[in-house]
């Protein structure tokens, strides 16, 4: 197992995924969905691309098996951009480590599902591994692949340092539009200056994020905001007639976009009356829930006790600080936890993952599905 799973990581790393939302013109998960297809056929598994965006497929990998219960096993195919890496698709190991782009976020996650899927296969489990484009940008993916399939659970296999993470957050991307009146820079008294009026948007905005320090989640911490993008004028001697804004929510399970929406509403309305000369729109862009499981689900306690025994340590209960297509998954009614291998540099310009953490992770869920599958685990 452990050779099969380095080498299919090399593989995977070694095909350039980059998502074309994120990279204009990148090449998509087309060249590595036929691989993982391809891969799959030859290990004696079916596999299916599920293709309803043209030029973004995902692929279904499926064990044949017929057991107690189904596992999903979920793991997204692209990639966030190169940026300024050096040899970004050539996978180089140095110790126990392997460097590329993708080999921690998440192709070792992905190669460690597909390892389990093969081997679930040979004792006959129904397991299943969607291998999903688009997670780095909308998820279209995996709301594609959920009109295709459904099982009693699913493992998210995104790194989570071996620990079995049971809650993420959600985000709400807002955007402000303020307006003001362009003028000559030196008359003043004739413009309105947007960029100065959007100073009492973000202190507005830090206040909030105080105010969120007192939600308090036991395995995710607080919720937060913060200031993403900002723009605005046109040259040194005009008073600015615009300014855009853009922030992001971090949301803890059990608040919801709406409750989001509410709080920028009310700060606006303060600011506005404030400042009745205030021009400002808002609207969300994206938003995306928050995610949690309960500690009781057998899900979990199968993938507690396989990760245990995998790594010779206790299995650790935490929340992952990122958002995943978990969300999605639960929210179609799957009981669902992240479990993936540890390293580091996601998105970054130096990533790297475990090769031993890799190893264990394939290992614990192959354990996880035979425990989970053939119904050895209850609420």
């Amino acid at each position: 197992m452990e050779r099969d799973t380095i080498e299919l990581l090399k593989d995977l790393v070694a095909i350039d995924s980059q998502n074309p939302s994120l990279v204009p013109g990148a090449a998509g998960e087309s060249t590595i969905a036929g691989y993982v297809a391809d891969w799959a056929e030859a290990a004696g598994l079916a596999a299916e691309i599920v293709e309803a965006t043209p030029g973004r497929p995902s692929v279904l990998v499926r064990s044949g098996g017929r057991s107690a219960r189904s596992l999903l096993l979920c793991g997204h195919l692209d990639t966030v951009g190169t940026g300024e890496m050096e040899d970004p698709l050539t996978p180089v190991v140095d110790g126990d480590r392997l460097y590329g782009r993708g080999a921690y976020d998440m192709k070792a996650g992905l190669a460690a599902a597909l390892i389990a899927c093969r081997e679930a296969a040979r004792s006959r489990l129904e397991v299943i591994v969607a291998a999903v484009a688009d997670e780095e940008h909308s998820s279209l993916g995996v709301q594609e692949i959920l009109r295709h399939v459904w099982a009693n659970a699913a493992i998210v296999t995104e790194p989570t340092e071996l620990t079995v993470a049971t809650a993420h957050r959600g985000f709400v991307w807002t955007e402000f539009s303020v307006t003001g009146v362009a003028a000559h820079g030196s008359r003043p008294h004739l413009g309105v200056d947007a960029i100065m009026k959007t100073g009492p948007i973000l202190t507005g905005l830090a206040d909030l994020n105080e105010r969120l320090r007192g939600r308090v989640h036991p395995r995710l911490g607080q919720g937060f905001v913060h200031a993403s993008i900002i723009g605005g004028g046109r040259e040194e001697s005009t008073i600015p007639d615009r300014c855009a804004l853009t922030i992001e929510r971090r949301t803890l399970p059990g608040e919801t976009v709406d409750d989001a929406e509410r709080d920028i509403a009310e700060l606006l309305d303060r600011c506005r009356a404030a400042d009745p000369a205030l021009r400002v729109s808002s609207r969300t862009t994206l938003a995306r829930e928050p995610f949690e499981v309960a500690d009781d689900e057998a899900i979990v306690q199968a993938v507690a006790r396989s990760a245990t025994a995998a790594t010779g340590r206790p299995a650790e209960l935490a929340g992952a600080s990122y958002w995943a297509d978990a969300a999605f998954i639960a929210a179609a009614g799957i009981p669902t936890v992240l479990f993936g291998p540890d390293g580091d540099g996601a998105h970054a310009a130096v990533e790297w993952v475990s090769i031993p953490g890799t190893v264990a992770c394939a290992r614990a869920l192959t354990a996880a599905a035979a425990d989970f599958c053939a119904g050895l685990s209850s609420r």
